[in-house]
């Protein structure tokens, strides 16, 4: 569907995500007249932020990595990243913790990586620089077709590459089976297998060259947003005022609008308004998109089966009147068995028993988050997401943060829950309803190098020609830098199939 002549085509954006915001900066700055519509109360979508009692708690992603997209995708608009938004690099970026007392850093220098690693084994250096050398290779080999080009294809990712390359991808096997080959001690092992998280993915059924996540954050950084991670989407946001584009919170697009079967022609909000639009552009994610706006049944949505969603979280806010002082600014407190974690999670959709759990203590980057003396933590064990495999009600969550809390005091927050002066839990049941995710889904789509070999799902709809779609059920999938890449190439993709409409 076209717009009138020397109009400016329309777009209708369901979503302010910022893989929703990122699509609208891209299409305005190319000339097109964009709307979002955001059913929830401010913008940012799962990149949310609650401030409660001096405490300022992000609720969805806690760290940022690869900025350089958010820098290229300000540059749209001719504005200035770094401008708008402060980030700072962590020196720190993780602290590991087991059960057997011990406790390993991840660090920026990879020359004080090493130092770390030779006082637990002197061959563990030569292991890890081999390792790291292999995650750049896996991530160089995959970078131009999937995260620069964008493909939505398994033979499109095979030509991306080429022939040359083809036979370095490790896509034969798991991530865990390359870690293992690397690595023989089971801490390490633990840690690099967790890279994983960054997806909400099972590390023994992720394809091998997913271990490009490690040089990710070794060889771009982990970085800090001053004031919160919601400052991402302030930025983005303060953009989109000074282009001109309108962004209506509070309003819940409830069905898309059929010019005929292969093309829609608008939007329908809750309060019975139609928006015509010449494309539409959903941050919903697919499935429930398709469910919710188009009333798909199970068989018509059966050839997405395979887009599985990634795990959910049982996401625990604490505001605690004391400080934790061994804590980094990202924790991870493992499980004593890693394998029987992701079975649990992504095999046999139970609530694991001894689950890894990662940790955020923001305060020790920026005292602004927590009132003076204070500690604000966030606390995230990941879940099976719902399903009729896994049918818990609240109490069975409960019953799990009170494991997750035993936990965090066996392992060194002495008295946790004497210190505890302000707490908050979502479950998957607020994440699945609060942002309609498949599932209370994170992440958006699971990558399964048996399901999907992590390919998500494309990001224009195979039912509608001008209906696209954004974040993280899309590729290239789930994280702040992918949703907003995937936001990008969707305005591209729009672009250039529109081109002459």
């Amino acid at each position: 569907m076209g717009s009138k002549s020397g109009a400016p085509k329309t777009v209708a954006i369901i979503g302010a995500g910022l893989g929703g915001l990122s699509a609208a900066i891209s299409l305005a700055a190319a000339g097109y007249q964009v709307r979002i519509f955001e059913k929830n109360k401010r913008v940012g979508g799962k990149l949310n932020v609650m401030k409660r009692e001096g405490f300022t708690f992000d609720m969805g992603p806690s760290i940022l990595t690869l900025p350089e997209v958010f820098r290229n995708l300000f540059r749209r608009a001719g504005k200035d990243f770094d401008g708008l938004v402060s980030i700072r690099a962590l020196d720190t970026h993780w602290r590991c913790f087991f059960e057997d007392h011990a406790s390993i850093d991840l660090t920026a220098s990879t020359d004080e990586q090493k130092r770390i690693f030779a006082q637990l084994d002197p061959e563990l250096p030569k292991r890890f620089e081999r390792f790291l050398a292999y995650s750049r290779e896996q991530y160089e080999i995959v970078e131009k077709p999937y995260l620069r080009d964008g493909v939505d294809t398994f033979w499109g990712m095979m030509r991306g590459i080429g022939l040359k390359r083809l036979p370095h991808v490790d896509g034969l096997r798991s991530m865990s089976a390359t870690i293992d080959h690397f690595f023989e001690d089971q801490h390490i092992r633990d840690i690099f297998r967790f890279f994983v998280k960054y997806i909400g993915s099972s590390a023994d059924k992720a394809p091998g060259f997913i271990n490009l996540l490690s040089w990710v954050q070794y060889g771009f950084g982990l970085w800090y947003v001053d004031g919160g991670m919601y400052a991402v989407a302030e930025g983005m946001t303060r953009v989109l005022d000074e282009m001109g584009v309108e962004i209506r919170c509070d309003t819940e697009v409830v069905s898309l609008e059929r010019e005929k079967a292969d093309c829609v022609k608008g939007v329908r909000l809750a309060d019975g308004m139609a928006i015509d639009a010449d494309v539409v552009v959903s941050n919903m994610e697919v499935i429930p998109a398709y469910e919710r706006l188009l009333h798909l049944d199970l068989q018509a949505l059966k050839p997405l089966r395979r887009f599985e969603p990634t795990c959910s979280g049982l996401i625990v806010h604490l505001g605690v009147d004391r400080m934790y002082e061994q804590l980094a600014h990202h924790n991870f407190l493992f499980s004593t068995n890693q394998t029987k974690h992701f079975a649990a999670v992504f095999d046999k959709h139970e609530l694991p028993e001894d689950p890894t759990l990662y940790l955020v203590a923001p305060a020790r980057t920026d005292g602004a988050v927590a009132p003076a003396g204070h500690d604000n933590l966030k606390i995230l064990p990941h879940i099976p997401y719902l399903s009729e495999r896994s049918t818990f009600d609240e109490q069975d969550y409960m019953r799990l943060k009170e494991r997750v809390l035993d936990k965090c005091e066996r392992m060194g927050l002495t008295d946790l829950r004497k210190h505890i002066v302000f707490e908050h839990c979502w479950t998957p049941y607020n994440v699945r309803d609060r942002y309609y995710s498949n599932g209370g889904s994170i992440y958006g789509v699971v990558t399964d190098l048996r399901k999907n070999y992590a390919l998500k799902a494309p990001k224009r709809s195979r039912i509608c020609g001008n209906l696209y779609f954004v974040g993280g059920s899309v590729n290239p999938g789930g994280g702040m830098p992918m949703v907003v890449l995937s936001g990008m190439q969707t305005a591209d993709l729009v672009r250039k199939e529109h081109a002459h409409d």
